[in-house]
């Protein structure tokens, strides 16, 4: 049973002050009211199109703590199945990937195809015929959905649509799927790790301009020694730079890269032997959208984060990352590379030593950041500092993308989904 709503976050407009009390971080409780409200509820990323692109092509792997199997059926419909054979409960899919006509659980040996379907009982004349094989197929989200290729499933029959449950998200994920023209892929492998710390801190990170330049130095001396200087440019002042609360808890920081993109933005480490195929690149950019659109996608990078747990990095490679709390102070991570299906083996080469210089697990930044995200949680045991402040920028008219609006746009949305009596969810859902 919920506890009674309790003060979990400060938000005082007037007077500029925004704060979150340290508790939502380790508090056994808190947790469990998350998993309920908020992971049981609202829109849960579970896969790309892409990587289920033949009939019986599927993906098993934990989503929100539960193990679900992405699969696209022979009838070419991508489906997301519990993975739980509906006789006595054993996973149905014990591996991670591959491809079947059927999946069979190894305890009794009942028989699955790929649209869910129960096509096999040994001994089945032991059942009644009260016993029907069309009840007793793999059950599936209440909600399955997706939007430009982002797979997403619901457990709240009540919720809302995912097209409006995205809102204003809807741009950004646009300005990511339109970098191909023939459909994006993810590229093969998964990085998978973990961190001792509260999956909240890294919804925090990972669109807090704010740290960039304290916690990744490492990187930026690095750029700077390739002929890239980052650290000599104010990312306050910096232009077409904005962070932008989307709706429903998504948020996003934008802004002009100073690194490459492989998509079509050259800089002098990719080689002036490439210079010309960039320039092509953006040609047929501009042409297909016009120069504003082609230079938004072409030159300024975006850290995404759709509510609760998926943040999509389009920097200098796209990726895609999830995570999600096995404990208060732990999380499992997971990230992708996403490209474009036409793009050659020479940029694929470049973007993926981008995404692993800078994102990988072993990369310039991914181990700093768990770092940081493990000291915040080792220092919540002094109780005694009750609240965090998230409160910078908050009276500026125009924020910068090293302020906390995009952290408060989340933070506000979970308060609420924390906080809201369940009746008054319900007759807002209807």
């Amino acid at each position: 049973m919920d506890r009674p709503p309790e003060n979990y976050v400060m938000d005082d407009q007037a007077a500029g002050l925004f704060r979150v009390n340290r508790r939502v971080f380790y508090d056994p409780e808190c947790l469990e009211q998350e998993r309920r409200r908020i992971f049981e509820k609202c829109w849960i990323y579970v896969g790309h199109e892409s990587e289920v692109p033949h009939a019986g092509d599927y993906r098993s792997r934990n989503v929100a703590g539960r193990p679900m199997v992405l699969v696209r059926g022979d009838d070419n419909v991508i489906r997301v199945l519990l993975n739980t054979c509906t006789h006595r409960g054993a996973m149905v899919c014990r591996q991670k990937s591959g491809n079947a006509k059927t999946f069979q659980c190894p305890y009794h040996a009942w028989t699955y195809n790929a649209r869910g379907q129960l096509v096999g009982i040994p001994g089945e004349d032991a059942y009644s015929d009260a016993f029907s094989r069309e009840e007793r197929g793999l059950a599936s989200p209440a909600g399955v959905d997706s939007y430009r290729g982002f797979v997403f499933a619901c457990f709240d029959p009540a919720a809302q649509s995912l097209y409006d449950y995205l809102a204003g998200a809807r741009e950004y994920l646009d300005l990511v799927a339109d970098q191909s023209e023939v459909g994006m892929k993810v590229v093969a492998g998964q990085q998978a790790y973990s961190a001792r710390a509260n999956w909240k801190l890294l919804v925090e990170n990972s669109y807090d301009g704010y740290h960039g330049l304290p916690t990744h130095q490492r990187y930026f001396t690095f750029l700077s020694d390739i002929g890239i200087d980052v650290r000599s440019r104010d990312l306050a002042s910096a232009p077409h730079q904005k962070p932008v609360d989307l709706g429903n808890g998504h948020a996003v920081v934008e802004y002009q890269s100073a690194w490459g993109r492989p998509i079509a933005h050259w800089v002098p480490p990719f080689g002036e032997h490439r210079r010309a195929h960039f320039e092509e690149l953006r040609a047929k950019f501009e042409k297909r959208f016009g120069k504003e659109r082609a230079w938004r996608i072409c030159e300024t990078s975006r850290n995404l984060g759709i509510f609760p747990n998926l943040v999509i990095n389009d920097i200098m490679a796209i990726t895609i990352r999830t995570f999600y709390p096995v404990a208060p102070g732990y999380m499992e991570v997971n990230a992708w590379a996403l490209a474009p299906l036409e793009e050659s083996a020479e940029d694929s080469a470049l973007r993926l030593d981008n995404f692993l210089t800078f994102l990988g697990p072993g990369g310039f930044a991914t181990p700093d950041d768990v770092e940081m995200l493990e000291s915040c949680q080792r220092g919540f045991l002094n109780r005694e500092v009750e609240w965090s402040d998230i409160s910078r920028g908050m009276k500026r008219e125009h924020p910068s993308i090293t302020d906390e609006l995009q952290m408060r746009a989340f933070w506000r949305r979970w308060n609420q989904l924390m906080t809201e009596p369940q009746i008054q969810r319900a007759r807002r859902a209807a």
